[in-house]
């Protein structure tokens, strides 16, 4: 069983489900809410454990509701939290607004989350057991460097999410082993809109490069060899905020077990289809079974050189 180590957010998911989102000043009616655990640290974490990896967290709830709530959800996911600090102040929260094609924008809060500025002896200690640690950017800078740096030192390989976008540190870059940019955030990253030009430009900072695109799959990139494109399953997306989030868990799964990329890739989008056809951040996220079942079904890899 491949292990994972993640390094990351937790938020409580404030999630209003509308026809359309609203413009600027714009009041719409809304037709459900909830509240769901999230955080892209604890949606990469659900995800790679219900995917089948042995998973830990690293990261901060807050001292009320929304943390013991946040906590228990990843146990109950089989997620080690006995590293997940408990700050004074408020959780983290995300205020989802989902409409009815299964677009999202989300404004995040950081809240404990913020709090989480180094890393502890026992935090270096838990990521150098790990095969792999996750990384995303919705704790402060210091952190995430730091801790794909300790990565780096230990043998540990580091996957990481730049969402929510910004300018990455040349020493992050440098000790990042897989850089996984949706399309968007690419270009964000590069200035250049073409998902390919992006994919190798980002790989003059970093040896592997895989932009999801959606509907239309994912591309990988690396030094030296030809970029390869799979295409996704084709499915009715009711809810795509876990989406990202849990084609990175999935893919970090695969890649520890040693499947060869292109089936790697398409593993996570049959992950990625799933959780898009249900509602919801964590509680969409599928189990191995049913990713086994779903990558089952797809027939021949469709994986092509471009």
């Amino acid at each position: 069983m491949t292990s994972i180590v993640v390094l990351g957010s937790t938020n409580m998911d404030l999630v209003a489900y509308v026809p359309r989102a609203p413009a600027r000043g714009e009041t719409v009616t809304g037709r459900a809410f909830r509240t769901v655990p999230g955080g892209k640290g604890a949606n990469q974490a659900v995800a790679a454990a219900r995917a089948g990896a042995e998973v830990a967290m690293i990261g901060a709830v807050g001292a009320d509701d929304f943390g013991a709530r946040l906590r228990t959800n990843l146990e109950h996911c089989s997620v080690d939290t006995d590293l997940l600090r408990t700050a004074e102040g408020p959780s983290g929260t995300a205020h989802i607004v989902v409409d009815d094609e299964g677009g999202n924008a989300i404004v995040v809060v950081p809240g404990a989350n913020a709090t989480v500025t180094s890393l502890s002896h026992g935090d270096e200690a838990l990521i150098g057991t790990a095969d792999t640690l996750l990384l995303q950017l919705e704790l402060p800078l210091s952190v995430v460097t730091e801790g794909a740096a300790t990565a780096r030192r230990l043998g540990v390989r580091t996957v990481l999410t730049p969402a929510p976008a910004q300018r990455l540190p040349p020493e992050l870059l440098a000790a990042t082993d897989l850089l996984v940019p949706n399309e968007h955030e690419a270009a964000a990253l590069t200035g250049l809109t073409d998902p390919r030009a992006a994919a190798q430009a980002l790989l003059r900072d970093v040896p592997e490069v895989v932009v999801t695109l959606g509907a239309a799959g994912s591309l990988y990139a690396a030094r030296g060899v030809e970029p390869v494109a799979v295409a996704a399953p084709r499915v009715r997306a009711v809810d795509t905020t876990a989406a990202g989030d849990t084609f990175v868990g999935a893919l970090a799964v695969a890649l520890g077990e040693g499947r060869p990329v292109p089936e790697a890739l398409a593993w996570a989008q049959a992950a990625a289809a799933l959780s898009v056809q249900r509602e919801g951040a964590s509680t969409s996220m599928p189990y191995r079974t049913e990713i086994e079942a779903a990558f089952g079904s797809l027939g021949d890899l469709e994986a092509d050189s471009v």
